[in-house]
Formats: C-alpha cells, sequence, structure tokens
C-alpha cells in the first residue's frame, strides 16, 4: 500500500467556485485554525457532558450535548468549505491540536464553574478570532465563507451568552439572603 498521499496537504488546487488561488491559500490557513479549535471546543463539551455533576446535573448535561452537537455541525461545514476552496482540511488530532488556538482542557473532573468559564473564555475566544476571518473574507471578496461564519459567529456568540447565564449569581438565593438580613 501507498503511504504517500495523493495530494499534498498543503497543496491548493484550482477551485470550482471561481477563488481567486492567493485568496483561498489565505482563507484556507484560517479555516484549518478555526477547524482545529472547535475540534478541541468539540471534545471539552463531550468530556463536561460525560463528567458534570451537582444540583444543575440535568440541565447542564443537556446544554453541553446540545452545544458538542453544534459544534460538530460547525467545524463539518468548515471543514466542507475548505474543500470547496481547493484545500485540504487537517485531519489529524495532532495537527489539529498544533493549530488550535485554544488549549485542550488538561485531563480530570473539574469544579462546574472551572469548566463553564473555560467554555465561556474558549467561546470568546473563537468569537473574536472569527471576525478576524469574517474581515479577510470581506476583503478577499469570499462572501459565501463570510456567509458561513457569520452564522457561526451567532451561534458562537449565543454559547457564550447561555456559559455566561449559568455563571451568574443566583437572584434568588440574593433575594432570600437580603430578606434574611432584614433588607
Amino acid at each position: 500500500m501507498n503511504q504517500q498521499p495523493w495530494r499534498s496537504p498543503d497543496e491548493i488546487e484550482d477551485n470550482p467556485v471561481g477563488l481567486p488561488r492567493e485568496a483561498a491559500e489565505e482563507i484556507a490557513g484560517e479555516l484549518d485554525r478555526h477547524l482545529g479549535t472547535l475540534f478541541t471546543l468539540f471534545h471539552q463539551y463531550q468530556k463536561h457532558h460525560w463528567l458534570v455533576e451537582g444540583p444543575q446535573f440535568r440541565d447542564l448535561h443537556h446544554f453541553f450535548e446540545a452545544s458538542y452537537t453544534e459544534v460538530h455541525k460547525q467545524l463539518d461545514a468548515i471543514a466542507e468549505r475548505i474543500t470547496a476552496i481547493g484545500a485540504v482540511p487537517t485531519c489529524s488530532p495532532s495537527g489539529q491540536e498544533a493549530l488550535a488556538y485554544v488549549e485542550h482542557e488538561p485531563e480530570g473532573i473539574f469544579r462546574v464553574t472551572d469548566m463553564l468559564e473555560r467554555d465561556r473564555e474558549a467561546e470568546k475566544t473563537i468569537a473574536v478570532e472569527l471576525r478576524k476571518t469574517i474581515r479577510l473574507c470581506t476583503s478577499n471578496e469570499d462572501f459565501a465563507t463570510e456567509t458561513l461564519l457569520k452564522g457561526i459567529l451567532l451561534q458562537v456568540e449565543d454559547r457564550a451568552h447561555h456559559v455566561d447565564h449559568f455563571l451568574g449569581e443566583d437572584s434568588l438565593t440574593l433575594a432570600l439572603s437580603t430578606t434574611a438580613q432584614g433588607v
């Protein structure tokens, strides 16, 4: 069996969508970074789904499952777009990890608050990086990738917002403690 790829992973071929090769090269590199990062986030949400405990177990268990499912759809859409513009997405876990701009959470179980803070920070970082790539797509007139990333950005921001709510203060507890203090 031949161990050499038919096409090199860094080789950009002409694409059927008419994006100039230089633009495709630049955009594909950015998309590959997002792909690696979203795989990291996918694994993190899946880990949190498996390991979450505590009084909000059910709500968080479902939230984490919905999140890793949504992230998987996003990373698949990005990989498909990479191929549409003539590039080859990075497919190996080690290659994706090297490209990711969000680090894998260490092994082990963390407190729910720590998990959620890590998720919120990852989502925030992804949102910032997506905006940069959206601007790059606009300047290269790659409006299809721009549109794809804007949709993903909206979902990333929505997840970040929901995570932030899980981390919010419990107003019922605050109200009860304020009432108990005679305020």
